[in-house]
Parts: structure tokens; sequence; C-alpha cells
């Protein structure tokens, strides 16, 4: 999966549709291969960010909440200790 994609299920706050339109963008740039839009694409292109974000607003909606409830700054702190891990990997590699 594309690491720009982040969860977004269980969050406090919950998640925003702001998050959840970024999320369907990276989507469809991964997908379709296109970072940057042409003019004769642009229609297709938004409709099909529209179209992801309503699904996933809906899929989140109807999902229940398992576990403990995520917040951003823990998932900060998580990703922040996988990079010095990888870090770490990378300088013993060397």
């Amino acid at each position: 999966m594309c690491r720009n994609i982040r969860l977004l299920h269980n969050f406090q706050p919950p998640t925003t549709k702001a998050e959840m339109h970024d999320a369907s963008l990276q989507y469809v740039r991964k997908v379709s291969g296109i970072a940057k839009v042409s003019a004769a694409d642009e229609a297709a292109f938004d409709k099909a960010v529209e179209e992801i974000t309503a699904a996933t607003e809906r899929l989140l909606g109807a999902l229940p909440a398992r576990g403990t409830v995520r917040t951003r700054e823990g998932e900060r702190e998580k990703a922040s200790k996988r990079w010095t891990m990888r870090e770490a990997r990378i300088v013993r590699g060397a």
C-alpha cells in the first residue's frame, strides 16, 4: 500500500472529511499513475476522488470501533519510532 495513505479508522477526534479526501486523492494518484492532472483528465480525476471519499466516509461510519482509540499524536510517535528503526538499519547496512 502507498505509504502516504494513512489509517483513518477509530480516531479521537474522529477522522475529518479533509483527511478522507486527502487519502482518496493519494489513492487515485497511485492507481492512475497521475501526480499532476491535465485539464483533459481533471473531471474524471475529481469525480473518482469524490466517489472514493464518499465510499470511505460510508465505510468508516459502518465499521465498529475495535481496540484502543487512536490519536494523531500517538500515530505520529509510532511513525517516528519506525523511522528511527529504519534509519538504524540503513546505517548498519552501509
